[in-house]
């Protein structure tokens, strides 16, 4: 069963409306942060370069014979039934120099 046919007309309008109603909520935003001192979009802030962690938050494992590969939070081995065929993706840490 066919739905009615839409007309142009209300197609244009309805998109019309809705790029003004974007470009009004834009404008607000901008008129915000003139108005508290910050400028561009809202985004966090990053943390310090020597803030970040040494060590990556996990250790990826692939195994050949599953095909598939497994995230753990340390560097043994995923413990899984047999073959123990794991293969450690991710370097572990290097110690910081100097």
């Amino acid at each position: 069963m066919a739905g009615r046919p839409r007309m142009y007309r209300g197609d244009k309008r309805r998109k019309e409306e809705a790029r003004k109603a974007q470009q009004e909520a834009k404008r607000q935003r901008r008129l915000e942060r003139a108005a508290s001192g910050h400028s561009g979009p809202e985004i966090e802030e990053l943390p310090p370069a020597g803030a970040q962690a040494q060590e990556p938050i996990e250790y990826v494992w692939f195994s050949p014979s599953r095909n598939r590969t497994l995230a753990t939070p340390t560097t043994s081995r995923p413990a899984t039934h047999a073959p123990d065929d794991w293969i450690l993706l991710t370097e572990p840490p290097s110690p910081p120099s100097g």
